[in-house]
């Protein structure tokens, strides 16, 4: 790698590292403003409007493995570009620890594949310290972000319904889609144990909200990234049209190796290798956006020492990659024998649930703290790779006109036949639910690793604790309650101590927060409650790192919402000069 580094000789206003949620709410509201901004992107521009670059409504034989994965974590066919392991750049572990982190290396980030599930923390999310004893409160309430959750909800749209539920809060919604007939199956079974089931709240467009985007034509392949708009991307319905509107320059394949500062500590731009020519180069601007995504951000921090901050930039605390948790997860799923050789028609809907449920237990005497949502699928979805697998265990479930099980196995006709009887019975639910931050689960930089950029790499410290675990048994019992009110046959075993009862492996489920946290005091935080920075006043972070807790709830609405917050408190203090 070259020694020489080339600076631009233009001065941004802003910069912003990272395109995906908080990222691109910050190009679009500070350029709105008439700020001139540069939106720095580790991967490639992306727009699935392009035939280039769309994989939505492509059938399983356009890919060399009918869409199994060659070159994506999720399938050929899904819209990230990235995974949990990209090579060339590494992560490492401490002993005893698990965690996965995920990275999607373009435009817009991991808002072009995620399942558009857009809640809103309430009242009780911001201030569960002061119910259960754990962790920390949030320094700022519902009533602070209320404002900017509306504001998100008109721009972006949102469906769902008004159900007046304390901590499930109500916004602007577009009209949702009916339940498919799987998920009629599932309200028949939770409402027989009084476990509610609602209109799912996704960022996907049932009606116009402006005239550039479409509407869902109900093609079930949100996943793919949308080529008419419909669904929510950063890249589509923020960046972009920032650019188009404002001063908006977007560099690509730049990966961010550290924020530069002067001598008072100030930020004064970032240094990146460009993956282009491997060579290193210098933006300047008056303030630092970071929302590269929560451990990204911090590595970046972490990585940018100098004597003024020698722990790296905003960690005189040493709290820096601290706090780091991740959403709970588990699943179940089961055969529903009324549903066998079901009637075949389009029922696809939007790419996600029509139905989910809320945590219904808040403030009940359980053995955890902390609750969790259910999601739902099933239906008859279009076939693609391994569609039929495990036929061999769902034989059995297959009667012949005395009443006996099918012999395992099957090949030709039989199995096709098979097949199709079970086509569309399957049902299935996945728990995602609230973890306790804890000091001990952190990143940190491993000083012995660098990935093929020099820049060093992030080491993770994370372990599930008792309460994370009892919450996933209670998971798997509910699944199991639901399931058997619904008619449904139970497939698998119900898992026990011996495996966690289920629990994913932190960072699977993709909803990393809390390595920048906010707060009042900056011995026990890194920014403030408009996520500045405590020790770098013109460096900010909106991505999910300012979080003190995650919530049962999906971060992405949340972080939207901070970012147009934090980014309005940044044209205040730049038209006061106080940055």
């Amino acid at each position: 790698m070259s020694i020489h580094i080339q600076t631009s000789t233009e001065e941004y206003d802003v910069i912003i590292v990272g395109s995906g949620a908080g990222g691109g709410m910050a190009s679009k509201v500070l350029s709105e403003a008439g700020l001139t901004v540069a939106v720095v992107e580790a991967g490639a521009d992306f727009d699935p409007a392009k035939e280039e670059h769309r994989t939505q409504l492509r059938y399983p034989w356009e890919s060399p493995r009918r869409g199994a994965g060659t070159v994506r974590p999720f399938g050929d066919f899904d819209a990230a570009i990235g995974g949990w392991d990209i090579e060339g750049e590494p992560y490492t572990r401490g002993s005893g620890s698990e965690f996965d982190w995920f990275r999607s290396r373009m435009l817009g980030g991991r808002t072009n594949h995620w399942g558009r599930i857009s809640l809103r923390f309430g009242p009780l999310d911001f201030k569960r310290k002061e119910l259960d004893g754990l962790g920390d409160n949030w320094p700022i309430g519902y009533e602070d972000v209320k404002p900017y959750y509306d504001k998100v909800d008109k721009l972006i749209g949102v469906f769902g319904s008004k159900e007046g539920i304390n901590n499930e809060p109500d916004g602007f919604f577009l009209p949702p889609p009916k339940p498919r007939l799987h998920e009629l199956y599932i309200k028949r079974g939770a409402d027989k144990i009084n476990i509610p089931v609602i209109p799912s709240r996704l960022s996907i467009l049932t009606r116009p909200v402006n005239d550039e985007r479409g509407v869902c034509f109900f093609c079930s392949q949100c996943n793919r990234a949308c080529q008419v708009y419909a669904d929510f991307s950063s890249g589509t319905c923020l960046v972009k049209p920032a650019m188009k509107k404002g001063k908006v320059d977007l560099y690509t394949f730049a990966m961010v190796r550290q924020v530069t500062t002067n001598d008072r500590g100030e930020a004064t731009g970032v240094s990146y290798i460009s993956k282009l020519d491997m060579q290193e180069y210098k933006l300047k601007s008056r303030v630092v956006v970071l929302g590269a995504s929560a451990c990204e951000s911090a590595r970046i921090m972490l990585n940018s020492k100098s004597k003024t901050h020698p722990q790296g930039l905003g960690n005189s605390s040493g709290i820096v990659g601290r706090y780091l948790h991740d959403s709970t997860g588990a699943d179940r799923m089961g055969i529903l024998p009324e549903m066998m050789d079901r009637d075949r028609y389009n029922e696809d809907g939007v790419g996600g649930m029509h139905v989910y449920t809320p945590w219904w237990l808040n403030e009940k005497n359980l053995d955890f703290a902390r609750g969790y949502h259910i999601e739902y699928w099933g239906g008859m979805g279009m076939p693609s790779y391994g569609f039929g697998g495990g036929m061999d265990t769902m034989r059995k479930y297959v009667k012949d006109e005395f009443g006996n099980p099918g012999p395992s196995g099957g090949y030709g006709e039989g199995l096709k036949n098979d097949i199709r009887k079970f086509y569309g019975s399957t049902v299935g639910m996945s728990g995602r639910g609230e973890s306790i931050p804890q000091y001990d689960n952190y990143c940190e930089i491993d000083n012995q690793v660098v990935d093929k950029y020099g820049i060093p790499v992030l080491k993770f410290h994370y372990k599930w604790t008792d309460q994370e675990l009892k919450q996933a048994k209670h998971m798997h019992d509910t699944f199991e309650e639901i399931l058997t009110n619904m008619g449904a046959i139970l497939l698998g075993n119900k898992p026990g101590p011996e495996n966690q009862y289920g629990l994913h492996k932190p960072g699977r489920i993709i909803h990393e927060v809390g390595t920048t946290r906010m707060g009042d005091d900056p011995n026990t935080s890194v920014l403030n409650q408009y996520s500045q920075a405590h020790d770098c006043k013109n460096l900010f972070v909106v991505d999910g790192g300012p979080f003190v807790s995650q919530a049962d709830k999906n971060p992405t609405w949340t972080i939207l919402a901070l970012s147009w917050r934090t980014s309005e408190y940044i044209i205040e203090e730049l038209k006061k000069k106080n940055i």
